[in-house]
């Protein structure tokens, strides 16, 4: 019988183009729903990451900014930050908190601390991301006396 239908389940010799295109369609859709877990599990650890290196900086900033020159604030009245006593004890605080980070003064008065942590990814490697780096920096100024309004 001439112009007859292809039998149940035979798709003809058009349809064999098309075997496997579903296969490969949901692999491609599981590398990319793999990536965006990654994005969402990895980036959320590197926000909380870039909290805690934020965090310490400002803590060792602190630790540092409270190293007033004693021997100029006796002779002159002036209260500065004595420069290697600040960088000594912020890096002290980082040593101490297990963190690595460089130390740097500001003028007379100020220390800027910066904290980089660098931690392996845990999904995202599996797409050859193997760590994530985030960097907190902060300053910390030493403040005299009371300030304010009526002072």
């Amino acid at each position: 019988m001439a112009g007859s239908w292809p039998a149940r389940g035979d798709s003809g010799p058009a349809g064999d183009g098309e075997r496997g295109a579903l296969t490969l369609m949901l692999a491609i859709m599981f590398v990319a729903l793999l990536a965006l877990a990654g994005l969402v599990v990895d980036g959320s650890a590197k926000l909380n990451d870039a909290e805690q290196a934020n965090a310490v900086a400002q803590e060792a900033a602190r630790a540092g900014a409270g190293m007033v020159d004693q021997g100029n604030a006796y002779a002159t009245g002036a209260f500065t930050v004595d420069s290697s006593q600040a960088v000594a004890a912020a890096q002290a605080y980082l040593v101490s908190a297990g963190y690595a980070g460089s130390v740097t003064p500001v003028g007379n008065d100020s220390i800027l601390v910066t904290v980089t942590l660098t931690k392996p990814t845990k999904i995202l490697s599996i797409i050859g991301i193997d760590s994530m780096t985030v960097t907190g920096m902060a300053t910390a100024s030493l403040v005299t006396g009371v300030t304010g309004p009526g002072t």
